[in-house]
């Protein structure tokens, strides 16, 4: 779907507006392969697993290649929190060969996700890295037209300057779709939606083929990088850049 509508830290953290109160963290854990299973079963009984969390998701991701059902990547998996407090989840990290978390701060958000709208966005500016976070339920006599839509958009994303990691999120394989990606700056991201041609045509004709029963777009400040960043996909060229 669109992708608008050294240190661990994030080093730019400038805002020019008010910080939001709620801690928003996107987890992200690399496990074995021997450890599918384990991940699987905790994703059945995941609700069960966000104590502590006013809003909070398990995913399932994808590598990024394509953002389609075919794109399921069984050793990588996350989790977005809404809270006051920072939340910690032991049972994946036990089983988890590496982790990493971003603490964010929302920008923008429109949309709703299962009926609410959980991240309450400050309207705010940053000069450094942003995450922009797209989530759709797909309606299912117009998943196919979307999913033929879409390889064009990920190709031109993967090409995309300023692109420091992508990758696909779902709450299911099929019909719960969204991406996730990581920007050098808020000029990047919104270089890549209004100027690459795939990309804006895709935006132009989601009202008009309502792919969507539910959708929404959020932007956000990286506030701070805590572990492994290669989970992310980070390239190690751009993983150099931002650490100088």
């Amino acid at each position: 779907m669109p992708i608008w509508s050294g240190s661990p830290r994030a080093r730019r953290r400038s805002w020019r507006d008010p910080v939001s109160d709620d801690l928003v963290s996107l987890h992200v854990w690399r496990i074995p392969r021997q450890a599918v299973g384990s991940a699987l079963l905790r994703m059945a009984f995941a609700r069960r697993r966000l104590a502590g969390a006013r809003f909070g998701k398990f995913l399932g991701t994808g590598t990024g290649a394509t953002f389609g059902p075919g794109d399921a990547d069984l050793t990588r998996w996350a989790a977005i929190t809404v809270s006051d407090r920072p939340v910690r989840l032991p049972v994946w990290d036990s089983i988890a060969e590496s982790h990493v978390r971003l603490d964010l701060d929302p920008l923008v958000s429109r949309g709703s996700w299962s009926g609410v709208s959980p991240f309450a966005a400050t309207g705010g500016k940053t000069d450094g890295m942003v995450l922009s976070l797209t989530r759709a339920r797909l309606r299912p006599a117009r998943a196919l037209r979307f999913w033929r839509s879409i390889p064009p958009v990920a190709r031109e994303v993967g090409a995309a300057p300023g692109l420091l990691a992508r990758f696909g999120i779902g709450e299911a394989p099929i019909g719960w779709q969204g991406t996730v990606s990581v920007w050098r700056s808020t000029t990047d991201l919104t270089a890549f939606a209004y100027r690459q041609p795939e990309h804006r045509a895709v935006i132009a004709r989601t009202p008009t083929d309502r792919w969507y029963a539910e959708e929404l777009f959020a932007r956000f400040a990286v506030r701070e990088i805590s572990g492994d960043r290669g989970v992310l996909g980070w390239t190690a060229d751009e993983k150099e850049r931002t650490e100088r």
